[in-house]
């Protein structure tokens, strides 16, 4: 296993200082969305070029440091056309240059029939899950052109909420171009998170060969809702995780979420602990 973490957890710093902060954590990867983590670069639409990417790339990689995921989080379900349009068109963008960043994974959730991406009951439903799979077609096809992966996330509360759903999405595109981030906390919700065990199992039964990466964070239920916290700290059933993660997907990176700077390094300890270095 490869330890990573998100690198606008670090705040928005020039790459060589960010990676330079990330490195004196001991972390090996990270997922970087470069409008988050990377000071003076505001908005990436229509920005990116081989020479940026390289300069990103070579920043990390003089740390020690790959980066595992391009994250660029798009609202697949946006009831409007043309913002989802123009959505995947960024989304394309950095599946053609992902591989100049030294990646090979761009990711994303799926979203809401909200534009905000708050919860929306049609989310659930028929059309919601077209509108998604339509826009994963298309941006499948163009990572298939440039030999790159897409990685969707389920989230409970958006298009692609559990397991049976994300199977579905996968056969149903049906290219190997396709591949999970699996965030077992994504999954949850009140209603379902004593049954967390039973929904780790069929996750790993239903596309645990298709999975690129993990991220790891842990829960708590708190006033009738699902709160995330740092690894280690909550309810999450990490010993199970690490079982199904060894047997399955060995050397998979793990990308620490949700992390607080004076807990990061005993929550990195924890997470070494499950998993194995």
């Amino acid at each position: 296993m490869r330890l990573g973490v998100r690198a606008h957890d670090f705040g928005r710093w020039p790459v060589e200082e960010l990676a330079g902060r990330i490195a004196l954590e001991g972390f090996a990867c990270v997922q970087l969305a470069p409008p988050k983590a990377i000071a003076g670069f505001d908005t990436d639409a229509g920005r990116l070029s081989p020479g940026f990417a390289v300069q990103v790339r070579e920043g990390f990689r003089r740390h020690g440091i790959q980066i595992a995921v391009l994250g660029c989080y798009i609202n697949l379900a946006d009831p409007d056309d043309a913002a989802r349009a123009r959505q995947l068109a960024r989304f394309k963008e950095y599946l053609r240059y992902a591989r100049d960043f030294g990646c090979s994974v761009v990711g994303t959730e799926t979203g809401s029939r909200n534009a905000d991406y708050s919860f929306h009951p049609d989310n659930r439903g028929e059309a919601a899950f077209q509108t998604v799979l339509a826009g994963v077609r298309e941006l499948v096809a163009e990572a298939e052109r440039f030999g790159v992966f897409v990685g969707v996330e389920g989230v409970e509360r958006y298009v692609i909420s559990d397991p049976a759903r994300i199977r579905r999405l996968l056969d149903e595109v049906g290219s190997q171009n396709l591949q999970i981030i699996f965030d077992p906390v994504n999954l949850l919700s009140p209603d379902n998170a004593a049954r967390q065990d039973d929904l780790m199992r069929e996750s790993f039964a239903r596309f645990g060969e298709r999975i690129a990466v993990v991220h790891a964070k842990d829960f708590v239920l708190q006033d009738g809702a699902i709160r995330s916290v740092p690894a280690g700290r909550g309810q999450l059933n990490y010993r199970l995780l690490a079982e199904l993660v060894r047997a399955q997907k060995p050397y998979v990176d793990v990308l620490m979420e949700d992390t607080q700077a004076a807990t990061l390094a005993e929550d990195a300890r924890f997470l070494q602990s499950q998993f194995g270095s």
